[in-house]
C-alpha cells in the first residue's frame, strides 16, 4: 500500500443508500431537479439551502419519488403553521399529501404531520421521512430531538432540510449528521472538534481537521445560499432591498431618570419590556398609520403585546397566538394572506418558519426576544426569493433594550460568517457531487505502430520467466 492509498482510507466516506430517480418533475428548476437527484442518491442526507430556494418543492418530490420506488408510505415533520402550506406546494408537481394528526389518518403515499404530534405515530409504518425546518435538531438535550433520532434510526431513507443548520455553532451540525446515521455528534467532536475548556459546551474546530472536517459534511449534505453557488444561474433569484429602521422609544419609568441603564438579566430585559408596552405599542400604530393600505406583519413576543394591538387595530388585524386553536391559526393566515385584512399579529414561535410571505413587504417587530435564530427567519418570511419589492423591517425597542439589540445584530454577522465558509468550504465538492461532473478526455486512436525499446522487451519476457 503506498502512501496516498494509507491517507485515503483513512478519510471518512459516507455511504449512498438510495436510488437512480426516475424523471424529475419539470416544475422544479435545474439546480432544484440536481439537488433532488443527489439527494435521492444518497438516500440518507440533508439540504442547507437558503430561505426562497425551494426546499419544500425539492422535499416533496423526493417524498414523491421515495414512494413511488419502495412502495412504503413516507411521513414528512413540520412546524405546524408550515404544513397547510407545504401540501398546496406539492399541487405544483402533482402530489397530493394526507395532512395527519394521528397514525389512523395515515393513507398510502406522503403524509404530513407537525412535530408536535409525533408521538401518535408508528415510524415502523414509514420507509421514508424528512424533517422540514429540521434546525428543530439543535438543542443537543432536547426532548424533539431525542425523540426524533430515536425513532428513525431505521428508517431507510432520511432528509433533513433548513436554511439554519447550524445557528449559533458549527458543532451543531453533528445532530443532523445523528439524525442521518452518518456519525453520532460525540464521535464527530472527538474527531474534528476540541474543548477550550471552561464552559461546557464550548467547541472549537480543530485547525488541521478543517479540510477533512467540510469534505464530511459535503458527503452527506448541500449548502447553497443562491444558485451560482453551485455554478447555476441566478436568474430569479435575486433579493430585493432590505431595510431595517431601528425605532428607540422611551418608556414612562425612564422620564424620571438621567439615562437608560440596559437590562441585562433575562428578568430585567422582561421588566423593560412592560415598561415600555404602550410607547412602543404607540410606535407601532403611528408607523403602520402612514401606509395603512398596505399589507403589515407585526411581530411580538408576549401575549400582551398582540392584545394591546389588537385592541388599538380592531377589525384591520387579526391576531395569532400559540394558544389560538390549531385550525382557527390556519383560517386566520388564509384570511389575511388572500383577503382584505391588512394587518396580521403573531410571534416568530408561531409563524417564524418555512411560511412563504412575498405578498407582504412591510413588518414591524414590537417585541424582540434574544434568539437570533427567530429573528433572522421571522424578517425572511417576506425577504426571500420571489420578492419583488424591497422589504421594510421596522425594530421598536426601548432604550433600556439596546443592548438585545446589539447582540441581534452581532448574532447575525457571526451567522452570515459562517454560513459563507460553509459554502466557501463545501461548493467545490458539492458541485461535483450534485452534478457529477466528469473529466473530458480524448480517445487515444494512434496511427503510428508503436516500436517498443529493446530493454523493455528484455523486462517484460524476464517478469513473464
Amino acid at each position: 500500500m503506498t502512501y496516498e492509498e494509507f491517507l485515503q482510507n483513512k478519510k471518512i466516506k459516507t455511504e449512498e443508500y438510495g436510488f437512480e430517480p426516475d424523471e424529475i418533475h419539470s416544475a422544479l428548476y435545474d439546480f432544484q431537479r440536481d439537488i433532488t437527484s443527489w439527494a435521492l442518491r444518497k438516500g440518507k442526507c440533508a439540504v442547507f439551502t437558503m430561505t426562497g430556494t425551494g426546499k419544500t418543492i425539492m422535499q416533496t418530490e423526493w417524498a414523491k419519488q421515495v414512494h413511488n420506488k419502495t412502495g412504503g408510505n413516507v411521513l414528512i415533520l413540520a412546524p405546524l403553521a408550515v404544513s397547510n402550506q407545504t401540501v398546496r406546494e406539492a399541487h405544483k408537481i402533482g402530489l397530493d399529501i394526507t395532512l395527519c394528526r394521528t397514525q389512523a389518518d395515515v393513507r398510502p403515499g406522503v403524509n404530513i404531520t407537525n412535530y408536535e404530534m409525533l408521538h401518535h405515530f408508528d415510524e415502523k409504518e414509514f420507509v421514508g421521512v424528512v424533517l422540514d425546518e429540521s434546525s428543530i435538531l439543535k438543542a443537543f438535550d432536547g426532548k424533539t430531538r431525542t425523540q426524533i433520532i430515536n425513532k428513525f434510526g431505521n428508517t431507510p431513507y432520511r432528509l433533513a432540510c433548513t436554511a439554519t443548520p447550524a445557528p449559533n455553532d458549527y458543532m451543531e451540525l453533528g445532530n443532523h449528521a445523528e439524525f442521518l446515521g452518518v456519525m453520532n455528534r460525540t464521535e464527530m467532536l472527538a474527531m474534528f472538534f476540541v474543548h477550550d475548556g471552561g464552559e461546557t459546551q464550548k467547541w472549537r474546530l480543530k485547525g488541521h481537521a478543517q479540510k477533512d472536517f467540510w469534505e464530511w459534511v459535503a458527503s452527506w449534505a448541500c449548502v447553497l445560499t443562491k444558485p451560482s453557488d453551485l455554478g447555476y444561474e441566478d436568474n430569479g433569484f435575486d433579493l430585493p432591498k432590505l431595510n431595517i429602521y431601528e425605532h428607540v422609544v422611551e418608556s414612562a419609568k425612564q422620564k424620571y431618570t438621567l439615562f437608560a441603564v440596559p437590562a441585562s438579566t433575562l428578568q430585567e430585559r422582561q421588566q423593560a419590556k412592560r415598561d415600555s408596552l404602550a410607547e412602543r405599542v404607540d410606535r407601532c400604530v403611528d408607523i403602520i398609520g402612514r401606509e395603512p393600505q398596505d399589507k403589515w406583519l407585526i411581530w411580538c413576543n408576549l401575549n400582551i403585546e398582540q392584545d394591546l394591538l389588537k385592541k388599538r387595530f380592531g377589525s384591520s388585524a387579526l391576531s395569532i397566538q400559540g394558544s389560538t386553536p390549531n385550525d382557527q391559526k390556519v383560517e386566520l393566515e388564509k384570511e389575511w394572506r388572500e383577503m382584505n385584512v391588512p394587518i396580521l399579529i403573531t410571534k416568530p414561535t408561531v409563524f417564524g418558519y418555512g411560511m412563504n410571505w412575498q405578498h407582504c413587504r412591510n413588518m414591524a417587530f414590537v417585541g424582540i426576544s434574544d434568539s437570533f435564530e427567530q429573528y433572522f427567519q421571522a424578517v425572511r418570511r417576506c425577504w426571500r426569493f420571489g420578492q419583488t419589492q424591497p422589504v421594510q423591517a421596522h425594530l421598536i425597542i426601548s432604550e433600556e433594550e439596546g443592548a438585545i439589540k446589539q447582540n441581534i445584530m452581532r448574532k447575525e454577522k457571526d451567522a452570515i460568517h459562517m454560513i459563507e465558509r460553509m459554502v466557501e468550504y463545501t461548493k467545490n465538492i458539492t458541485r461535483s457531487n450534485i452534478q457529477k461532473t466528469k473529466r473530458d478526455s480524448t480517445k487515444y486512436n494512434p496511427s503510428v505502430e508503436m516500436i517498443t525499446p529493446e530493454w523493455l522487451e528484455e523486462e517484460n519476457a524476464y517478469a513473464g520467466a
